[in-house]
């Protein structure tokens, strides 16, 4: 009976040296093998000091698999590329390119990935809410997604951020074997504090990253301090409440003394109020945070940003009242269906 191969992208070096131990390959046979895999999408050849009978076992027991690109999207605005993908079983999923070219000397690209085909939470303001859940990303088509965006790309990647399709702690496992491979030395060599895990306020799996103690980065988007405004944008409210993700957020503050950034996605006159300032504030009161602010892009115009003196006198109000570093952040590539919350196989991007 033939054994399925071992796939690779999918596992960090130390598990493919425990996977493939039994076929002679050392520690450093595999540290070689992730590397020329995960950097250069093949099977590394012979090389001095290496078995040549364990790397052509090892060959023999692995598959190296690929997501077909089906399109890509360059903005001609901001230079935000989107990247249409097809997995193993057939489903659709999209990840970003984003240029950072405003530091000549530094220029770079951050790559946002998704975790899961679709998502099932639910969001209002969120494009990716409406096509369903479908399926959880195994850890290589998370991997691949990076791969495949940094071999286009005349930027080296610098960066993650899982903000794409889905919700990472709904895939813990997948989300943080990706992101140990992206980080490890031998596979994308990502600075881990480059690496930033975004969530809706899945509670168990921030005790979770927490317990672990993973060095990423923690985004959860909160939105709104008010929990029944939040039942309305966000379903999610009703399973993981307010005060039980500022609870996890305290307990991820007080193991980690890390910072956890609260992503506010502006809605005019629904979450941009001197009101809703003073709500984050008792919310959060000696919490250390970040706050970033992002406009809201909702294409099928039921919200909408606000305006530049709303968004100033939010920003002040914000200011005023909690002592936290206050950002806002730019939503490219949204000419193109490439900005947060927009990734939902627009129609030129039809799923398979």
């Amino acid at each position: 009976m033939n054994m399925a191969p071992i796939l690779l992208k999918n596992q960090t070096a130390e598990s493919l040296h425990a996977a493939l131990a039994g076929d002679g390959v050392t520690p450093r046979m595999a540290r070689l093998i992730q590397t020329s895999v995960i950097r250069h999408n093949a099977f590394p050849q012979a090389a001095p000091g290496i078995s040549a009978r364990a790397l052509e076992k090892a060959r023999a027991s692995t598959a190296i698999p690929d997501l077909e690109l089906v399109e890509k999207t360059v903005s001609p605005r901001d230079g935000f590329a989107k990247y249409l993908f097809r997995g193993e079983l057939g489903d659709a999923f999209e990840a970003v390119g984003i240029p950072i070219l405003h530091r000549a000397h530094d220029r770079k690209l951050i790559v946002c990935v998704s975790s899961q085909a679709g998502c099932g939470l639910g969001c209002a303001f969120c494009a990716t809410a409406r096509l369903g859940f479908r399926r959880n990303l195994a850890a290589w088509e998370i991997m691949d997604q990076v791969v495949k965006i940094r071999a286009d790309s005349d930027l080296p990647v610098r960066g993650i951020v899982f903000m794409g399709m889905g919700e990472p702690m709904l895939n813990y496992d997948a989300v943080m074997t990706a992101a140990a491979i992206l980080s490890e030395p031998c596979g994308m060599a990502i600075n881990a504090k480059s690496i930033t895990i975004s969530t809706a306020g899945i509670v168990p799996g921030i005790r979770r990253f927490t317990a672990e103690r993973r060095r990423y980065q923690l985004i959860v988007s909160l939105t709104t301090a008010d929990p029944q405004v939040r039942r309305d944008l966000m379903p999610v409210e009703k399973l993981h409440s307010t005060a039980d993700i500022i609870a996890a957020m305290r307990d991820y503050h007080a193991a980690m003394r890390r910072r956890a950034t609260i992503a506010w996605t502006m809605i005019s006159g629904v979450n941009t109020t001197e009101r809703a300032a003073r709500e984050l504030a008792e919310l959060v009161r000696d919490l250390p945070v970040k706050i970033d602010l992002i406009d809201v892009n909702d294409p099928s115009g039921r919200f909408h940003p606000p305006s530049r003196d709303e968004l100033n006198a939010f920003r002040d109000a914000l200011r005023r009242h909690i002592r936290a570093p206050v950002v806002r952040r730019y939503s490219g590539g949204a000419d193109i269906h490439a900005a947060c919350g927009m990734l939902a196989l627009h129609a030129s991007n039809p799923p398979g």
